[in-house]
């Protein structure tokens, strides 16, 4: 896992085609905009192990989550 420290309105590339953007940060919360291709599926880690079950919960194991 790669960790990094960004300030708002600070991004971050990733593959060249998603950019993630520090919105806002506040209390215990940050705020983050995504920039992504319409072909990459983009979910909050409950949602996506709630619709893909055991295939999601193994890609987040396998990716250190």
């Amino acid at each position: 896992m790669l960790v990094l420290s960004r300030k708002a309105n600070e991004k971050i590339v990733i593959d060249g085609g998603i950019v993630l953007t520090v919105v806002k940060i506040e209390g215990g919360q940050v705020r983050l905009g995504i920039e992504a291709p319409s072909d990459v599926k983009i979910l909050r880690e409950e949602i996506a192990v709630k619709a893909g079950g055991r295939r999601a919960e193994a890609a987040l194991a396998a990716a250190g989550a």
